[in-house]
């Protein structure tokens, strides 16, 4: 089956729209996790996802392709959902949300690290240069943010740090597998059946962790939002611009949600920007242009054509 191609303002629309989308999820999983906790929040998220996407798949009548591919999308949901959702849930608690957004901008160079060592796509100098470059820059952050003395009753920041890479790792690893093995289905049948294989992941270990005390209304509100809009909406939109621009462009999004993210963060939760989270995000952004092979050093061939 072979995607319907758009033009180059239909994607770039998707492509801001989800940026701007993903950096809200920072802000609502922030306010969601301090009343349900990690597990329950990135379950609820995902339950919420998959009851708002199921009926769309019913009616659009592709029911057929999600039974044929269903282990396959449910092991990219393991990947791309289920634990990313609740690694960033648990790092929320002790970390910023403009920090873990910045942190999250490095899943291109995971994606591209990946794609290596999978699926031997090998980087060129300046791609390889670019992922030494990223890297630099989360070791920076890393260095100045990261702590393995926890506050009293709080989580270390280190241990909120190494769950923001570990869920970008996650996300890198799962780009590579909807390219190997999903390539062609709708973006409805992937993005909904992720989130279904997602939640059947979590359900026993949210029940495990369900707390004590019924959460607010703000709490349910803000996984509403996350479930319907940052997750249902979003993978639809994510999946779809995997198909029409490919899976380094798609991850290229995540260079835009930081802004988002930062900005709503100071709007909303009167959150910090430090010179040098901005100067370490500087660092990745363009560490991470040069590994997806977005910014290239030295003249392009002739020959080569911009993608329309």
């Amino acid at each position: 089956m072979t995607p319907r191609k758009r033009g180059a303002r239909a994607w770039a629309f998707d492509f801001l729209l989800l940026a701007a989308v993903w950096g809200s999820s920072f802000l609502f999983t922030h306010l969601a996790v301090v009343e349900f906790g990690a597990m329950p929040t990135a379950f609820v998220r995902v339950a919420i996802a998959s009851a708002f996407l199921l009926p769309l798949v019913l009616w659009r009548e592709q029911q057929r392709e999600l039974g044929r591919h269903w282990p396959r999308i449910f092991l990219v949901g393991l990947l791309n959902s289920a634990i990313p959702f609740a690694l960033f849930a648990f790092a929320l608690t002790a970390i910023s949300t403009g920090l873990s957004a910045i942190l999250n901008a490095t899943v291109p160079l995971f994606g591209a690290l990946v794609a290596w060592v999978w699926l031997k796509d090998r980087p060129t100098a300046s791609r390889g240069l670019g992922l030494a470059i990223g890297f630099a820059g989360v070791a920076m952050l890393a260095w100045d943010k990261a702590s393995f003395h926890a506050s009293a009753g709080g989580i270390a920041s280190g241990w909120a740090v190494l769950a923001c890479l570990g869920a970008t790792l996650c996300y890198g690893i799962a780009a590579s597998a909807t390219k190997k093995y999903l390539t062609g289905l709708p973006a409805l049948v992937t993005a909904s059946g992720s989130q279904l294989g997602a939640a059947l992941a979590l359900v026993v270990p949210a029940l495990w962790s369900w707390p004590d005390t019924m959460p607010s209304a703000r709490a349910w509100l803000a996984v509403l939002a996350l479930g319907i809009v940052c997750t249902g909406l979003a993978y639809v939109l994510y999946f779809r611009l995997i198909e029409e621009t490919g899976p380094a462009r798609a991850l290229a999004v995540t260079f835009v949600v930081p802004v988002f993210a930062v900005l709503y963060g100071m709007l909303f939760l009167g959150e910090a920007l430090t010179a040098w989270m901005l100067l370490c995000a500087a660092v990745i952004v363009c560490g991470t242009a040069l590994s997806t092979g977005l910014l290239k050093l030295g003249r392009r061939p002739a020959t080569e054509r911009r993608p329309a």
